[in-house]
């Protein structure tokens, strides 16, 4: 499945069963379903912080924006990205 850019009721939030820590600034994560270890890095570590909640792209976007000197473009890029790779490791919930 890959992510509407466009659908503003779609939220998405951090699935349950996931170890996750702060190794050097980076977050790195443990997940308990697959056993797999994955490094989300620094942005990818604050993007799921902010999935604590069900939140939508959008918001993701506009907050990270706030935070960080980035073409909404590019953002949304990367953002949509990310998303799509943790929604293929079933690492995200969707809620609609």
């Amino acid at each position: 499945m890959n992510i509407n850019q466009l659908d503003t009721k779609i939220l998405y939030s951090q699935s349950p069963g996931n170890i996750v820590s702060d190794m050097d600034g980076e977050k790195v994560m443990l997940s308990v379903s697959n056993g797999k270890y994955y490094n989300l890095g620094e942005l990818g570590g604050e993007i799921w912080e902010l999935m604590k909640e069900p939140i939508s792209i959008q918001e993701l976007v506009i907050t990270l924006q706030s935070q960080y000197n980035v073409d909404p473009a590019d953002c949304m890029s990367h953002v949509t990205d990310f998303l799509n790779q943790l929604l293929e490791q079933g690492l995200v919930s969707i809620k609609s």
